[in-house]
């Protein structure tokens, strides 16, 4: 059987972005007073209290800048959630936020869309991340939010 493994967002990234995000700015970092925010340091929600910092991240971009591909096009960059100082990451698979609607949009070594697939239930999500990867094609899978497209994590084959 087939495991995958959600990605957060790479610690040397995440150095980057707590000084200077992908595009150009300095974050804001802000005390949470709700808690619940998506945080993609550490893939769980965020709780009343935690430091966090709303930053722009392209995750495409900076996995192409290590392999050399080129997205050409599908280069984007989005906001995300990060906690404003080092945090510990993941504590289990990561697979989390999956019990709301997701897109699961898949991509090619060289960086390509080779599609997506709308997930509506948390029944759904296993099923369409295996239909995912039994194409030999597809290289990692990016997780999004519906409601506003935001990149949630990266999930690749173990």
């Amino acid at each position: 059987m087939q495991h995958y493994t959600a990605r957060p967002v790479p610690p040397a990234a995440l150095k980057d972005l707590r000084t200077t995000d992908d595009a150009g700015r300095a974050p804001a970092p802000f005390t949470d007073g709700e808690g619940g925010a998506p945080l993609r340091c550490c893939l769980r929600r965020s709780r009343p209290g935690e430091r966090l910092a709303l930053v722009s991240y392209a995750p495409l971009r900076r996995w192409a800048a290590r392999t050399g591909a080129d997205p050409g096009a599908y280069d984007e960059q989005g906001p995300v959630f990060v906690h404003a100082e080092e945090c510990a990451g993941p504590e289990a698979d990561g697979l989390a936020f999956t019990g709301a609607h997701r897109v699961l949009r898949r991509y090619s070594g060289d960086g390509r869309i080779l599609g997506g697939r709308l997930v509506g239930d948390p029944d759904g999500f296993a099923p369409a991340l295996r239909e995912a990867f039994d194409d030999p094609a597809v290289a990692f899978v990016h997780v999004r939010a519906v409601e506003y497209g935001c990149f949630l994590y990266e999930v690749r084959r173990d």
